[in-house]
């Protein structure tokens, strides 16, 4: 199939779909954050510099990317992996698997035809299943496959904003159970994912408006700031890939991690702060230091592991 319009990349502004899938995304993840315990403590700033993420700023927040951002590699990818190992699917679609996931490593960004093949391949493996099954199932992979590749540097820039009193949220394409399980065992507010739709606890195999992708990201960031009554120019956004450029754009403190090069490009000339943390380096910095820096999820399940169930 070819790849739809909603993954070609030179479109930047957010369809209806776009839209819908922000907005679905966003309900989701305010259910979701109902369930996960993100205590936060108030730290210390540094004497004579800027201090951000500001204490107590109860109306800034923080978003964070996840293939690439907190994780080595895709999430989608690692999680066939586990579904694979409980026979899922077969061999030959585990090759394939195999071979997107390569692909994403050695190019270290989101190729939309790989991505698009992934999800697609996703909602027929388990269109009919149990939403609690996949959830399970779920918690399971994320000890095998996901827990040992969360980036320490990104960690500790999330870890930042918590101790701020801050929210912080994932904001991924993939599935938004497979977001809100690694969300809840780092601790964090919640996510924003793909939404498919579930009717009686079992996928249909359709979406529930598009992947969030791109410009959906953006939707679903706004969506969730008006509901939180956040003011995204106090909010930070993090990612490592220039499809997320109208989710960083729309915050007033944008961060370019381990930036694709048209990432970094665009990072440089609108001054962005950068972070690289894949060989230990950290990148230039760019503008006022922040003291979140300080410190130092091959599957296609991204739209089918859904939390919402769409009402008919």
């Amino acid at each position: 199939m070819a790849a739809l319009g909603w993954l070609t990349p030179r479109r930047r502004s957010a369809t209806a779909r776009s839209v819908l899938a922000g907005e679905a995304a966003a309900e989701a993840a305010r259910k979701s954050s109902q369930e996960i315990d993100a205590s936060t403590t108030a730290p210390a700033g540094e004497a004579g510099a800027p201090v951000f993420p500001v204490v107590g700023d109860d109306r800034a927040a923080a978003f964070f990317d996840l293939d690439n951002t907190v994780m080595q590699g895709a999430a989608i990818f690692h999680f066939g992996r586990g579904l694979y190992k409980r026979k899922f699917f077969q061999r030959r679609e585990l090759a394939r698997f195999a071979w997107q996931q390569a692909w994403f490593r050695l190019a270290g960004v989101e190729d939309p035809e790989h991505m698009q093949d992934a999800r697609e391949s996703a909602l027929s493996i388990v269109k009919g299943h149990r939403v609690s099954e996949l959830m399970t199932i779920g918690e399971e992979i994320y000890d095998e496959y996901m827990a040992e590749r969360i980036w320490p540097g990104t960690r500790a820039l999330a870890q930042a904003h918590l101790d701020a009193g801050q929210k912080v949220w994932l904001v991924t394409a993939a599935p938004v159970e497979t977001a809100t399980i690694i969300a809840r065992r780092l601790g964090l507010t919640g996510a924003l994912g793909t939404v498919a739709e579930s009717v009686d606890g079992v996928y249909t195999g359709k979406l529930v408006g598009e992947p969030l992708h791109g410009p959906a990201k953006a939707e679903a960031v706004r969506a969730l700031a008006i509901a939180e009554g956040l003011d995204l120019s106090r909010c930070a956004a993090y990612s490592d890939s220039h499809n997320d450029i109208p989710m960083l754009s729309l915050v007033g403190h944008p961060y370019a991690i381990n930036p694709d090069a048209k990432l970094r490009k665009h990072a440089r000339a609108r001054e962005w702060r950068l972070r690289d943390y894949r060989t230990g380096r950290k990148a230039a910095k760019v503008g006022i230091p922040a003291a979140a820096g300080v410190g130092a999820l091959a599957g296609g399940t991204a739209a089918a592991m859904a939390l919402h169930r769409r009402r008919r």
